[in-house]
């Protein structure tokens, strides 16, 4: 799967999660620097994430990322 249309899905995903729309998201956004992404929402974002992606996240891994970069490049490494 291409960067692009992870990016495309994983958009859709977020800001279904955090109520937002017109959301951008970029390789170095973090939780930080978006409304309502909180510690819940997290968890939230990275469970729908895997089951939409059909990938799976250990605990280890998760903590390891640390921007929306990471979370992409982590999902085309795994699909």
């Amino acid at each position: 799967m291409e960067r692009s249309e992870v990016y495309t899905k994983l958009n859709s995903i977020v800001e279904e999660i955090l109520y937002l729309d017109d959301l951008q998201l970029t390789d170095e956004m973090t939780a930080k620097d978006v409304e309502n992404w909180d510690s819940i929402r997290n968890v939230e974002i990275i469970a729908e994430i895997e089951e939409q992606f059909d990938v799976k996240f250990k605990t280890l891994e998760i903590e390891q990322l640390k921007n929306m970069g990471d979370i992409v490049t982590a999902i085309v490494e795994k699909s």
